[in-house]
């Protein structure tokens, strides 16, 4: 599991994920998360490509490969600038325009089935790695993440982008979390006494002593039951 550090990011986030795997975003990056960044105990870096469709601001791509360049063999990987609306071939390109070696694909529920063949090659060329996202709401997804975990080859690493909640499904080899900083509200709600880096300490932990379960799908809500 890698925490999204983002908005609302500050420095309590990027204190509490000392010693664990962080997924930094070029879309929300800020120059004081450098600071921090050493302590984090794996990184994943990603071009914001959710942040671009959500807020209509356009990554611009040669930047984002120069600052990928910049965190040099720190990352366990990086990914490309993927087009979630579906525009597929706009994918493809950006995966092209990166250095070989990183800049790893996804394919999304918006794309078509047959690009899959074409996203294989290339993740073989960057990184050995391919993601998976959904169009949020990301509810329904399970036959879709399925069908492309059951045809991607064994030997690439297949990512979830925020699919947490899909973790039961074994082939996934990691997934990144955007909500656990908000669980942390959760937690607030129902232990008031708390304060707020108190909660989100309770959240962090709660993930540290987290395993997959074996079978059945679960649900990741904290303290659902908190009366």
């Amino acid at each position: 599991m890698n925490f999204y550090l983002g908005q609302p990011g500050n420095q309590m986030q990027a204190v509490y994920l000392e010693d664990m795997p962080v997924c930094v975003s070029f879309a929300n990056y800020s120059k004081w998360m450098d600071d921090y960044a050493p302590s984090w105990s794996r990184v994943l870096v990603d071009s914001g490509a959710y942040s671009e469709l959500n807020t209509g601001k356009v990554i611009d791509l040669a930047e984002y490969r120069e600052w990928a360049q910049q965190w040099g063999e720190r990352p366990d990987a990086i990914a490309a600038l993927d087009d979630i609306s579906g525009e597929h071939e706009r994918t493809i390109r950006n995966v092209e325009a990166m250095p070989e070696g990183i800049g790893f694909p996804t394919i999304h529920d918006t794309d078509p089935p047959d690009i899959l063949p074409d996203l294989i090659d290339l993740a073989r060329l960057h990184g050995n790695w391919l993601g998976i996202g959904l169009l949020p709401p990301r509810n329904s997804g399970v036959t879709f993440i399925r069908w492309v975990c059951d045809n991607v080859p064994d030997d690439l690493h297949i990512h979830g982008w925020a699919l947490g909640a899909y973790a039961h499904i074994k082939r996934l080899d990691s997934v990144d979390s955007t909500n656990w900083f908000m669980d942390s509200w959760k937690v607030k709600k129902a232990v008031p006494w708390l304060t707020p880096a108190e909660c989100c300490e309770v959240v962090i932990k709660r993930y540290k002593r987290w395993e997959r379960p074996l079978g059945e799908p679960y649900h990741l809500a904290l303290f659902e039951d908190v009366r």
